[in-house]
């Protein structure tokens, strides 16, 4: 349930707003339990989404560091090259790419 949740700070670029707020959504989803919740939750979820969101933009603004910034390809051909460790070079056919759009 979890997946999407990344590492977004310190990435060159920067993580989006859309990066953000699907962080948010699977953490809300995982600390729920609901993947989509019912009528009568749906509006506190959603708050729940925000507000987490806007935490983590902040949480990213503030943050610092010395290290310089990570690329992106990089991150992701190290997770390919993980992953076909872990589930073997076949799986990468069926599997998308991390990063890649949802």
């Amino acid at each position: 349930m979890c997946r999407n949740i990344r590492p977004l700070y310190n990435f060159e670029p920067p993580a989006t707003d859309e990066e953000i707020r699907s962080a948010s959504l699977q953490y809300v989803r995982k600390i729920s339990g609901f993947t989509k919740p019912s009528k009568a939750n749906e509006a506190a979820f959603e708050a729940a989404v925000e507000q987490v969101a806007e935490a983590a933009h902040a949480l990213l603004a503030t943050l610092v560091t010395q290290a310089p910034p990570r690329s992106r390809e990089v991150e992701i051909a190290k997770a390919r090259i993980k992953n076909a460790q872990r589930f073997g070079d076949g799986a990468q056919a069926s599997r998308p790419a991390q990063g890649a759009a949802k």
